[in-house]
């Protein structure tokens, strides 16, 4: 068996489908059933936030089951299939394993790093096992996904990391003046639609910014993105998306910009910005990082007609645009010299690693444990053997007195989990590392095992009731 999740987020849909493709709870219950009622899966749970809906499964054949989740989410969401096909994801195996801990570290959320997600996949957890639902696979992995959540929040500043990255950026921008004031009335522009930017675009907008302008390489994203910004209920600013190629004309009515891309080169030249304030040139060279409110020379610089915020890492924005008149540049680099300490993208990159480790840890242990069953038909056999030839002994030797059968079955024992501890302890062994399944198949072969045994110790440690309780 396999595990396979299909799902749609913030990243993949826009908010009118994910609205739409919103499911209740008893439509959960019943999308979990009608789950395990289909023939690819064998164990099902359901992950159901605001930004993100995803089923999870444990299969027996990758594009039955793929066809069959995506079928079921179109039916008990409500979207038609042929719709919402386009905007599913699909992780497979380890993929899926390290997707679900991504999420449950934060580094998939809208906001980076929130915390309010774990709560979502306890729910979840505990929703498929109240269902009977969620098996072995499930209860392990999830269990498992809050564990490294957990882990992510009290070892890095994740939790931290996205909303002080943005609100500080903005503090240096500002210049010690309070940012809402600052802001206020201010034309923004955004490059970027990945969560980083969506929460700077979602600060400027509670700062009171009159207008913020999205751009983005994929047009959709930056659609989404301002979607979003509109929702009911939200500020209320006025914002609008752009093609990327729009930007150089945006810039010469913006006073803010920020940039927030995974792009490997500059996004915006020092040419670029000098040409949008209408400068007759570009400085030579890049500047040093210089506090908020100076050049790189150390100077007071002059009225700040364009400030620019670079979150990205490598940088966005050409270090040689601080040296421009009239345009003020924070940029990682500059944010980390004037505070060491504030979380910055070492603290994701911190999580990345602590997910990486603890997906193959996982993976570990999920191979040892399926030879498990097969370790443990094994030792009952052995057993069984003990016990016949001590019946058999029995009627050899009549008068044996219950001391002296005691001992020769002690004894009996001894020699037989002697010769067993070394090949099963290495057994395990050899099946945690990759490509070991085969090796439960191997013991089973050489020991001529009943099957049926191995199939009986699985489902006893499948319906243990204590197995994998929250």
């Amino acid at each position: 068996m396999s595990l396979l999740v299909v799902g749609l987020s913030h990243r993949s849909a826009p908010v009118s489908v994910l609205e739409r493709a919103s499911l209740a709870a008893e439509t959960q219950a019943k999308l979990l059933q009608d789950a395990l009622a289909a023939e690819p899966a064998a164990e099902a749970a359901a992950l159901a936030t605001c930004n993100r809906i995803e089923l999870y499964a444990d299969v027996d054949k990758f594009h039955a089951g793929v066809a069959e989740l995506s079928t079921l989410l179109a039916q008990h969401s409500g979207v038609g299939l042929d719709e919402l096909t386009p905007h599913l994801y699909v992780h497979y195996e380890d993929r899926a394993v390290h997707h679900l801990f991504s999420v449950a570290c934060g580094l998939d959320s809208m906001v980076v790093g929130e915390g309010q997600i774990l709560g979502q996949i306890k729910d979840a957890l505990a929703r498929g096992q109240e269902l009977h639902t969620a098996g072995r696979l499930l209860n392990d992995l999830f269990q498992q996904a809050l564990r490294v959540g957990k882990r992510a929040h009290s070892e890095t500043g994740i939790d931290r990391a996205g909303q002080s990255l943005v609100t500080f950026g903005l503090e240096q921008l500002a210049a010690g003046e309070d940012v809402a004031e600052w802001a206020r009335g201010k034309r923004a522009v955004v490059i970027g639609a990945g969560s980083m930017s969506s929460l700077a675009a979602a600060t400027l907008a509670r700062s009171g910014v009159a207008e913020i302008v999205v751009a983005n390489r994929t047009r959709s994203r930056a659609d989404r993105l301002v979607e979003i910004l509109g929702q009911p209920g939200g500020t209320g600013v006025a914002a609008r998306a752009v093609e990327m190629a729009e930007v150089p004309g945006e810039l010469t009515r913006a006073d803010i910009a920020i940039s927030c891309t995974g792009a490997t080169g500059l996004v915006l030249t020092a040419e670029t910005v000098a040409e949008a304030l209408g400068l007759p040139h570009a400085p030579v060279g890049e500047a040093s990082a210089a506090p908020a409110g100076e050049t790189a020379s150390g100077q007071a610089a002059g009225p700040v007609r364009l400030a620019l915020l670079d979150l990205a890492m490598p940088r966005d924005i050409d270090g040689a645009a601080d040296r421009l008149d009239g345009v003020r540049l924070v940029d990682i680099e500059s944010l980390a010299e004037v505070s060491a300490d504030a979380p910055m993208a070492s603290d994701v990159d911190q999580v990345r690693t602590i997910v990486a480790d603890e997906v193959a840890a996982f993976g570990a242990a999920q191979r040892a444990a399926r030879i498990t069953p097969t370790v443990v038909a094994l030792r009952t056999m052995a057993a069984d053997v003990v016990t016949g030839e001590m019946a058999r002994l029995d009627g050899r030797l009549p008068d044996l007195d219950e001391k002296q059968r005691a001992e020769i079955t002690l004894t009996v024992r001894r020699v037989v989990d002697k010769l067993l501890h070394a090949p099963t302890v290495r057994v395990k062994q050899l099946a945690s590392e990759p490509g070991g399944a085969g090796y439960a198949d191997a013991l089973r072969e050489l020991f001529d095992l009943d099957p049926q045994t191995v199939a009986a110790v699985s489902r006893a440690d499948l319906n243990d009731p204590n197995r994998g309780r929250s």
